[in-house]
């Protein structure tokens, strides 16, 4: 790609690191954790990597979304839905990463790249047809309506699959197992909406 060979090295390694994080996670760095991975200690230091990479056409991004870095030319490779790892249906869990894709025939547009699957570990929405070892289909925004199914990245990094309901002065994340207490939490980052669910029965 042209727009490539034009970067500068260290506009390459920060194109390099949003790429990854897009193909292994399902969703793009914010601008903390660019500055935490290069050491730029000023967001507008990232800002300006940014602002390049977006002038030379290989990222968009969207205003007042701190998620919302998307590649913008990124040709589709295998076929399937991105798998993101696995979300806790329980207690909060560590965000990882995993970089493989799962196929799902036709259930789901695979060229949709706001799409992504995550397996689902947990029992604490099985209320909802939600079991451990599910997969679920997610598509990538940062609102949701109260009561819809989410996956939440709270600020220590924990994501959770829980129902969605911000209250006043904190948002609550409710389980679909009534054996299960909802977790509160003052600020949490939704990275996307649950639109389907798939079981694989043996």
């Amino acid at each position: 790609m042209e727009a490539l060979e034009r970067l500068t090295d260290r506009q390459r390694e920060v194109y390099d690191f949003i790429r990854e994080l897009i193909h292994h996670r399902g969703y793009g760095p914010t601008v903390r954790e660019i500055g935490d991975k290069f050491r730029i200690r000023s967001p507008n230091g990232v800002v300006c990597h940014l602002k390049a990479l977006e002038k030379k056409g290989l990222i968009t991004r969207e205003a007042n979304r701190s998620r919302a870095i998307q590649l913008a030319a990124e040709p589709l490779g295998e076929r399937g839905l991105p798998l993101a790892g696995r979300i806790a249906a329980g207690v909060l869990h560590e965000a990882v990463e995993q970089n493989e894709q799962i196929d799902f025939g036709e259930m789901f547009d695979a060229s949709d790249r706001d799409l992504f699957a995550l397996e689902v570990s947990g029992d604490s929405m099985i209320e909802d047809q939600i079991a451990d070892g599910d997969y679920v289909v997610i598509r990538k925004q940062a609102t949701a309506r109260k009561g819809q199914i989410v996956v939440a990245l709270t600020d220590e990094n924990e994501a959770t699959l829980k129902r969605w309901f911000p209250e006043k002065g904190r948002i609550r994340l409710e389980p679909a197992n009534s054996t299960m207490k909802p977790i509160y939490v003052k600020n949490a980052n939704i990275l996307g909406v649950v639109v389907g669910v798939v079981r694989k029965v043996v």
